[in-house]
């Protein structure tokens, strides 16, 4: 029988950092003299922290030389990394570590594949880093969702062909990303939003035991 693979993103799936991100950005757009709301933000989900910095000048009609484009690429990064110093176990998401529990006891191969480049301190500071086999996060791929580039390389380091694989998303880009790689794709947010994926649950109190084990032997 073919082991399955699961791929987990990150942000909003395992933690939410989202929230971090966002006042990071905020601040940054408020020194640059505009505000930046939680609606815009939705803008941000599953995309790269380059191309969120392009859009953020987007939305302040701020034009930047490279050098100041960079300089404010680490600020923002700063600033977030600061944010997110005292995180702890707490900020897992509902069910998440029972889910991470029940696939480690089936001995199945768990990836993370996300566009942070902070996913693996996150993961430690929430002590789930043990529970991955392999991590592949913003610094390993060139290509941002919905290019498939994060999860492909996902599925080869864990050894399972991208078709045996399950990949949990919370954005548009990343659900994308997932289908453009032949996997199972799973939303874990708003069905209306999420619709592109196979399967969507609100988060993962939703998903039981049963749907887990079918997931694990792929069967329909």
């Amino acid at each position: 029988m073919n082991r399955t693979g699961f791929i987990f993103d990150l942000d909003g799936v395992i933690v939410d950092t989202a929230k971090y991100h966002y006042l990071a950005w905020r601040k940054l757009a408020n020194e640059l003299g505009f505000e930046f709301t939680q609606e815009q933000n939705e803008l941000f989900k599953g995309v790269s922290r380059k191309r969120c910095l392009e859009i953020l000048l987007e939305i302040g009609n701020i034009k930047a030389s490279q050098e100041q484009f960079n300089r404010w690429l680490v600020e923002k990064n700063e600033d977030y990394l600061s944010l997110i110093e005292e995180m702890d176990e707490s900020e897992i998401l509902p069910d998440v570590l029972k889910v991470l529990q029940l696939l480690k006891k089936h001995n199945t191969p768990i990836a993370l594949g996300s566009a942070s480049k902070n996913a693996r301190p996150i993961l430690e500071k929430v002590n789930l880093l043990d529970y991955f086999d392999v991590i592949v996060d913003g610094t390993h791929v060139a290509k941002a969702k919905p290019d498939p580039e994060v999860f492909l390389i996902a599925a080869k380091q864990l050894g399972v062909p991208p078709k045996d694989c399950v990949v949990f998303e919370d954005a548009v880009a990343g659900i994308k990303a997932a289908n453009n790689a032949g996997m199972l794709s799973i939303g874990i947010g708003n069905d209306k939003v999420l619709s592109e994926a196979k399967y969507v649950f609100a988060n993962f109190t939703e998903i039981d035991h049963k749907f887990l084990n079918k997931l694990i032997a792929l069967t329909p």
